[in-house]
């Protein structure tokens, strides 16, 4: 059942970014061109998402279990630090220069858009070499290299 409700949550969250024409990379380039053309409509599905969650993260913050009965996983860490900051600008920056982050690109890919699978492709490899990373920082030793 957590599969299924998995999956529907995920079909209606692509299909709000269809849509909506979130999923269309000139949209989010268009909303930031700030000196150019702008246009306001991303910023104005992002207002209307979060007042959309501002009720069930209310209530989730009140419980220890989800809907489906799971323990209820909320963030607890509020500083900000070194790493948080390196990886929004990363984020930012990748956003910035496709025109995409994970969730349209994921959608797109069903579309055979080339682009979202060079950028599908791209955030694997991240998320790749952050394991790896992790793993080094994690032990405090440095990879093995070859002699």
């Amino acid at each position: 059942m957590q599969r299924f409700i998995g999956f529907l949550s995920g079909a209606l969250f692509g299909m709000g970014l269809l849509l909506s024409g979130m999923a269309n990379p000139a949209k989010v380039l268009g909303f930031l061109d700030l000196a150019g053309q702008w246009d306001p409509s991303l910023a104005l599905v992002m207002v209307g998402a979060i007042g959309v969650a501002l009720l069930p993260m209310a209530w989730a913050r009140r419980h220890t279990l989800a809907l489906l009965g799971g323990k209820m996983q909320l963030p607890t860490r509020r500083d900000v630090d070194r790493r948080l900051v390196g990886g929004s600008l990363l984020f930012g920056g990748g956003w910035g220069l496709a025109g995409l982050c994970p969730g349209p690109a994921l959608v797109l890919l069903a579309g055979a858009y080339w682009q979202a699978w060079v950028f599908v492709a791209a955030m694997v490899t991240g998320m790749l070499v952050f394991n790896v990373l992790e793993a080094v920082r994690r032990t405090g030793s440095s990879p093995r290299r070859p002699a």
